[in-house]
């Protein structure tokens, strides 16, 4: 009897040592996958991260040069309601001298 019991007991330990590796070997196989899967999906992020990054320095750039051009468009706004842009305009385009001015015209 004794010989019968130690092989019911080798058989369910070897049957149990097989049921413990192959339950490993998947576990294994599981990880392995989520980790490759976790990879590629944090590389892919990468690529995002960086193409955001760069996009958001051409338009960091872009509100830098929007900005100076509106300052200039306020500067030739202030200046066009200047005295000074208005006499200029004046004598360039209507011809109009101040009472004190000399004209002086080339002769041909």
């Amino acid at each position: 009897m004794k010989k019968t019991k130690k092989a019911g007991r080798k058989k369910r330990e070897s049957a149990r040592s097989r049921k413990n590796k192959a339950a490993m070997r998947c576990i294994s196989f599981v990880v392995t996958v989520l980790l490759a899967v976790l990879l590629f999906e944090g590389h892919s992020l990468k690529v995002k991260i960086d193409a955001n990054e760069e996009r958001t320095a051409k338009l960091e750039k872009q509100i830098k040069k929007e900005n100076k051009r509106t300052d200039d468009i306020n500067d030739l706004s202030n200046y066009m309601q200047s005295d000074e842009y208005l006499e200029k305009s004046a004598k360039e385009k209507l011809g109009l001298i101040k009472d004190n001015e000399i004209i002086f015209k080339e002769s041909e």
